[in-house]
C-alpha cells in the first residue's frame, strides 16, 4: 500500500524557474515585503502557501507589474486614457502621494477650495504615485517620504533618472527631520514641508510652482 506516494495537495509547486519568494518579488518589485504580502492577499500577484506556511509566487505576475510600472514611467499608460487627454488643455494636475487615507482626503478638501484651475490625483505610496504620474502627466507632484512598499525616496530617485520626468516639480510634506532627509537624499531643490503641513504657506509655494507655466515637465 507504501508502493504509491501521493504528492502533498497543499504544494502544487511548478518549475522553480516559474516561481519565486516574497522576498525575491518584493527585490524584483522594488518594494517591502508586506507590500509583496498586501498585493498577494489582494490578488494583484497570483501565489499560493505550501505546505509549510511559505507563499510561491508566479513569476509572470510579478512580470506583468514590473511591466505595468515601467510604461507608467515611460508614459504608455497615458496613451491607453482618452479621458485624460479629453481633459481641458488648461486644467493643471497635481498628484498627491501619500499612505495616510484621512491625510489625503484633507489635503483634498483644502486644495479643492484654493480655487485653483487643477484636477487633484491621490496616490497611496510611490509604485501608485508612477502609475498616476504616467497616466495624467501632472505639472506638480506633491509627496509623503515614509510610505510602505516604494517610499518617497526611491520614487524621486527614479522620477529624476527618467528624462520626461526629470524636471517635474516636487514638493515633499514629510514627518521626518531633516538632518534624516538630508542623509538619504532627497534633492536639495525640492522645498520641504513638514507635518502637520502650515496650508497657507504651501499653498504659496503651490500657486508659486503652477504659476511659472512651463516649470512642471517636459514633454
Amino acid at each position: 500500500m507504501k508502493s504509491h506516494s501521493s504528492p502533498s495537495p497543499a504544494q502544487p509547486d511548478p518549475a522553480s524557474s516559474e516561481v519565486c519568494s516574497t522576498k525575491e518579488a518584493a527585490s524584483l518589485l522594488g518594494v517591502s515585503h508586506r507590500t509583496v504580502q498586501l498585493w498577494v492577499e489582494g490578488g494583484v500577484l497570483q501565489a499560493w502557501k505550501t505546505a509549510g506556511g511559505h507563499r510561491r509566487i508566479l513569476l509572470t505576475s510579478v512580470h506583468r507589474l514590473v511591466a505595468q510600472r515601467n510604461q507608467a514611467v515611460a508614459g504608455g499608460a497615458a496613451a491607453s486614457q482618452p479621458a485624460a487627454a479629453a481633459a481641458p488643455s488648461s486644467a493643471r494636475r497635481i498628484v498627491m502621494a501619500d499612505d495616510d487615507a484621512t491625510l489625503l482626503r484633507l489635503y483634498e478638501l483644502e486644495i479643492s477650495g484654493w480655487g485653483l484651475d487643477a484636477e487633484l490625483i491621490k496616490a497611496r505610496d510611490g509604485f501608485d504615485a508612477l502609475i498616476r504620474i504616467g497616466e495624467a502627466k501632472p505639472d506638480l507632484l506633491i509627496s509623503d517620504l515614509n510610505m510602505p512598499g516604494m517610499d518617497g525616496f526611491r520614487m524621486v530617485r527614479t522620477l529624476r533618472a527618467d528624462p520626461r520626468y526629470g524636471k517635474m516639480a516636487i514638493i515633499v510634506i514629510s514627518g521626518l527631520d531633516r538632518a534624516t532627509i538630508a542623509s538619504m537624499g532627497l534633492p536639495s531643490d525640492i522645498p520641504v514641508f513638514s507635518k502637520p503641513v502650515r496650508f497657507p504657506e504651501l499653498r504659496a509655494k503651490v500657486e508659486q510652482i503652477l504659476g511659472a507655466g512651463d516649470g512642471a515637465m517636459e514633454t
